[in-house]
């Protein structure tokens, strides 16, 4: 089923890309890069997005394969338009040395196992949680936002060398890491790809 664009959300992209040029960006880059931007109106974070073009080919092609998709709280659940997610956050408990939001990373992983997408806009101790753990993410959009261990998370998440979509600084949340997420979903799968 194609999805429906409303000539709102037509115009504020025709906007965008007046004032910012992202011609230069492979596909997929070019479509998170946008759904980011669009998400949050930020244009700084086309220079501060960090991702590799071939880590989202293969992700883009598990998404649309059917692999489970886990986010680290019902806001990044809710902005998810057009695929079932897991979040385990409601199940979760905390205690010495472990955040409520670790605990719903470890829960998650329990249920679905190697091979999902992970996305993180809220917390930084869940994707550092998820980076203790042995998940072989076939993505891992780490977009915690926060000024206490937001912009170090995603620096680990990157010197992991686990495929990702993180970005420098410590902005982020969960209406970027949905619309990175989102850019992926609404992305027309290639015939080059396997399904």
């Amino acid at each position: 089923m194609n999805r429906v664009v409303h000539p709102i959300e037509e115009e504020s992209f025709r906007r965008l890309r007046a004032r910012l040029d992202t011609s230069h960006f492979p596909a997929l880059t070019r479509a998170v890069v946008e759904r980011v931007i669009h998400s949050a109106a930020d244009p700084e974070y086309a220079t501060d997005l960090v991702m590799d073009e071939d880590d989202l080919v293969e992700a883009h092609a598990a998404l649309h394969a059917g692999a489970p998709v886990v986010v680290d709280v019902e806001m990044v659940a809710a902005g998810i338009t057009r695929r079932e997610t897991v979040c385990r956050l409601r199940d979760a408990g905390s205690g010495p040395g472990l955040t409520r939001s670790a605990h719903a990373i470890r829960l998650a992983y329990e249920q679905v196992g190697p091979g999902a997408l992970w996305v993180i806009g809220c917390a930084p101790t869940a994707l550092e949680e998820l980076l203790t753990l042995d998940a072989s993410p076939a993505l891992v959009i780490g977009l915690p936002v926060g000024f206490v261990g937001a912009a170090e998370s995603k620096e680990a998440l990157r010197a992991s060398g686990l495929p990702a979509v993180s970005n420098v600084s410590e902005k982020g949340g969960s209406a970027v890491a949905a619309a990175a997420l989102n850019a992926l979903l609404y992305h027309p799968i290639s015939t080059e790809e396997k399904p």
